[in-house]
């Protein structure tokens, strides 16, 4: 596929990945959903072992681009059902899926759907000059992209209800303060942290932080038996794995591990 909304690179077992329509604030249409489930798909049947998403310009992405919907004052709410049955649910549930680290460096709005795009990865780290902004009530409508799922998950029922029912932006340090992403950090530091984020990511056992990541998801819908359950499959996988044998080797011998992703 021949990307037109995004730009997609890999280095280093490294997949980047940036929304880049700028002039709409990277605002993600319907196009823009099916070329990152591209990309993602390409990602990891290339090899990446972490995959890392930012935007281009002055934002991480603004919104669904409500262009991309059709005329919304005759198919009305069918539309937005349309579009994210077949469009941004389906990638959102490949974010949530992905069996390698994802990494979002949020520069900017991360508004709507994008709010949820960037707060599916397993890292979030936002610059100083970004929010995250719910602004769905402001015109009627209800949050989506699993958002009313991963807010009350991450900060609490009160201040997801804040976030949902009032639409105010919480801004970088706030969302660090609240436990909503991992990190805030300057704007211009905030690529270079979020790539040796990535690259600290790719250079682990990536059998077992997909495990990890499947159980942290898993986690929040099973009781605890279910989970202790999950953790011993996991450890089967990852303990079948070559990375676990070189683990143990460089535990053995008092070195750092070199893993292979295997």
């Amino acid at each position: 596929m021949s990307y037109q909304t995004i730009r997609f690179e890999t280095a280093d077992n490294v997949a980047a990945i940036t929304l880049a329509q700028p002039d709409k604030l990277n605002a993600c249409s319907l196009e823009m959903a099916g070329e990152l489930r591209d990309a993602l798909d390409k990602a990891v049947a290339g090899g990446a072992r972490a995959v890392l998403m930012t935007g281009e310009g002055r934002a991480f992405c603004s919104g669904a681009d409500l262009t991309s919907l059709g005329n919304r004052a005759t198919s009305r709410g069918e539309g937005s059902y349309q579009a994210l049955t077949g469009h941004y649910n389906p990638l959102m549930e490949q974010l949530a899926s992905l069996p390698v680290p994802v990494v979002s460096a949020v520069n900017g709005p991360a508004a709507g759907v994008g709010c949820s795009i960037a707060l599916a990865a397993d890292f979030v780290l936002a610059g100083e000059s970004g929010y995250f902004l719910q602004a769905f009530v402001n015109i009627g409508l209800v949050p989506d992209g699993g958002a009313s799922w991963m807010l009350p998950r991450l900060v609490g029922k009160a201040r997801a209800t804040q976030m949902m029912m009032l639409g105010e932006k919480i801004g970088a340090a706030q969302a660090e303060e609240w436990g909503l992403i991992y990190k805030a950090t300057s704007d211009d530091a905030l690529l270079e942290e979020a790539r040796a984020l990535a690259q600290r990511l790719a250079n682990g056992p990536t059998v077992a932080l997909g495990a990890m990541k499947a159980n942290i998801a898993g986690a929040l819908d099973t009781t605890y038996t279910q989970a202790l359950h999950r953790e011993a499959l996991g450890q089967r996988t990852a303990g079948n794995s070559d990375d676990a044998v070189e683990g143990g080797m460089a535990f053995l011998q008092k070195r750092k591990a070199e893993f292979k992703g295997r």
